[in-house]
């Protein structure tokens, strides 16, 4: 049963965000840098991204967990096993922070009208950059 916010203030402010996981080997390295990885080195990058909404559909989601996986899945094929210094999106250096931009920007593609609020991009388990389109704010959310 969902929960009832009828005459609470929380029921205009109320945020559902559904996270979809995945993973790619790449390599890369970052020109002016100034240390080690100004050389080519790889990682094994995980990444998360997330869509929020106001509303669940008529089967209690905001948006089913396999289509968000699907098409993060796409988009990381085509990162998996690359050089990233050779992919067109990356123009300047691939660091984490591009990689993230990138996987937002073909997430919007493959999911029109799909509130991605944000994407995570770990090149360890330590190091994390973190996109946020719409800055601490979620986007315009149905």
């Amino acid at each position: 049963m969902a929960p009832s916010y009828q005459g609470d203030e929380r029921a205009d402010k109320a945020v559902y965000v559904v996270r979809a996981e995945g993973t790619f080997a790449a390599a890369h390295y970052l020109s002016s840098y100034h240390g080690k990885c100004e050389t080519l080195h790889g990682h094994n990058y995980r990444v998360r991204a997330y869509a929020a909404g106001r509303k669940l559909d008529e089967g209690g989601m905001v948006l089913d967990f396999g289509i968000l996986k699907k098409a993060l899945r796409e988009v990381l094929a085509r990162l998996d096993h690359t050089n990233l210094n050779d992919h067109p999106f990356f123009q300047e250096n691939p660091s984490a922070e591009r990689i993230a931009t990138y996987v937002y920007e073909e997430m919007v593609k493959k999911l029109p009208g799909t509130p991605i609020w944000k994407v995570e991009v770990f090149e360890t388990d330590e190091n994390l950059a973190i996109y946020l389109p719409y800055g601490d704010t979620f986007p315009p959310l149905p």
